[in-house]
């Protein structure tokens, strides 16, 4: 057995407005859903994201797919601190979101738009807290009106291997499928 404190995790854009107006975009695989309409990332304020999501109040999650592995990875290694328009740069472009003052980067299929609630600084962790306001999905991930995550193509980052792994495949039903092993 090997142990290790690593485990897969999402593979998350966050898009934030600079001072500027510029785009910025980050990769991070330490969040998470904190409750239905709450996620929770683990983020320190030295990055540039922190400081804009501040300032503005607002920012939107993206989830990273296969197809954009490379541009995701970009936006883990180049620093927002240091690159000034790192969206240019990875060819990707934004919109405006439309609940609140943040881009949707187009180019990811399902988008999280975010208001600022606090940022927590404590001995287990640090990290921004944003509510959901409205979720956006592209057209290519809908399935009769409703997403499909097999669709979507979600990449995620094991920490052990520092490898990208594609989740498309659907291999149960929730609150169902452990009903069989009720005698």
């Amino acid at each position: 057995m090997i142990c290790d404190t690593g485990f897969p995790m999402p593979v998350l854009m966050i898009a934030t407005y600079n001072e500027d107006g510029s785009v910025n975009v980050m990769n991070a695989a330490w969040g998470t859903m904190q409750e239905r309409d709450r996620v929770a990332l683990n983020l320190t304020e030295s990055h540039k994201t922190v400081k804009n999501i501040k300032a503005r109040g607002a920012f939107t999650v993206s989830i990273a797919d296969a197809a954009h592995v490379v541009e995701a990875d970009y936006f883990g290694i180049a620093s927002g601190n240091k690159v000034a328009d790192k969206l240019k740069q990875a060819g990707l472009t934004a919109t405006k979101a439309e609940c609140v003052d943040a881009p949707v980067i187009n180019e990811f299929p399902l988008c999280l738009e975010c208001e600022f609630i606090e940022y927590q600084d404590s001995e287990y962790g640090c990290g921004v807290i944003g509510k959901v306001v409205n979720v956006t999905a592209d057209e290519r991930v809908m399935l009769g009106g409703r997403l499909d995550m097999s669709l979507v193509n979600a990449i995620a980052f094991d920490p052990y291997t520092h490898g990208y792994y594609k989740v498309a495949e659907r291999v149960g039903d929730a609150f169902h499928d452990g009903m069989k092993l009720n005698g």
